[in-house]
C-alpha cells in the first residue's frame, strides 16, 4: 500500500496551515511551522496569485493530508457522499470522520492520526467485541470501540488509562480506565476539528 514517507512538517508548510500531524510536537514550541511558514522548494518564497482551480487543488489536499487518506480513496468517499442526500461536502466530511482510525485518535488513544491509524493496523483495537484491523472501517451509532484485552498493558495506553485530558466531540464517550469509547451518535458537520471549505472539494470534483 502506497503511503507518504518524507517529513510531514514539510506538508503543513505546502498548505500554509498546521495540520497537527505530528500530535503534542505541533502545539510546542519545537513545532517547525512556527520557524518556516513559506512553502517547501526554491521557489517557496515568491508570490502568487492563487487561481480557483489551485484554491479548490490546495483544500482537497489538505483536507487529505489530515486524515491521511490517499487520492483513490479520498474520491470514493466523495462518489459516495454524492449519492447520499443532502450536502455532498458534509456527507463526505461525515464520512471520513466516522472512520475507525479518526475515531481511535478522537477518543485519545494516539497522539495523532497517523499513529492511531498504526494502532489499529496492529490489531490493538476491538470494535463490539470483535477485533478489527482495518483503518478505513466505518464506525455506526452504538459501536464500542475498545483496545484489545490483551494490549492494554502496552505502553503507548499507559498515560491514557492515566487520565490523559482529550477534548472529545459529543458524539464520542469514553472510559480511561477501562479504554472503552462508544459512538453515541453520528457525527455532525460541525464535529469536525479543522477547517475545511468543503464546497470547494465539491466545486473540483463536479468539473
Amino acid at each position: 500500500m502506497a503511503r507518504y514517507t518524507g517529513s510531514v512538517c514539510r506538508l503543513c508548510r505546502r498548505e500554509g496551515a498546521k495540520l497537527f500531524l505530528k500530535g503534542e510536537r505541533c502545539y510546542s514550541a519545537k513545532c517547525s511551522f512556527t520557524h518556516r511558514v513559506t512553502p517547501p522548494g526554491q521557489h517557496g518564497m515568491s508570490r502568487k496569485k492563487n487561481s480557483e482551480y489551485s484554491l479548490q487543488l490546495r483544500e482537497k489536499q489538505k483536507t487529505k493530508r489530515v486524515y491521511g487518506i490517499l487520492e483513490k480513496q479520498f474520491k470514493m468517499y466523495y462518489e459516495k457522499a454524492d449519492k447520499m442526500r443532502g450536502m455532498t461536502g458534509e456527507n463526505m466530511l461525515v464520512l471520513i470522520e466516522r472512520r475507525l482510525d479518526n475515531v481511535v485518535y478522537r477518543l485519545g488513544l494516539g497522539i495523532s492520526r497517523a499513529q492511531a491509524r498504526q494502532i489499529v493496523n496492529h490489531g490493538l483495537i476491538c470494535v463490539n467485541g470483535k477485533n478489527v484491523n482495518i483503518p478505513s472501517y466505518l464506525v455506526k451509532a452504538g459501536d464500542v470501540v475498545t483496545v484489545k484485552e490483551n494490549k492494554r498493558d502496552k505502553a503507548v495506553f499507559a498515560e491514557v488509562k492515566g487520565g490523559r485530558s482529550v477534548s472529545l466531540p459529543k458524539w464520542l464517550t469514553f472510559e480511561n480506565e477501562a479504554l472503552k469509547g462508544t459512538v453515541v451518535a453520528l457525527p455532525q458537520r460541525d464535529d469536525v476539528d479543522f477547517t475545511i471549505a468543503d464546497h470547494l472539494i465539491v466545486e473540483l470534483y463536479s468539473k
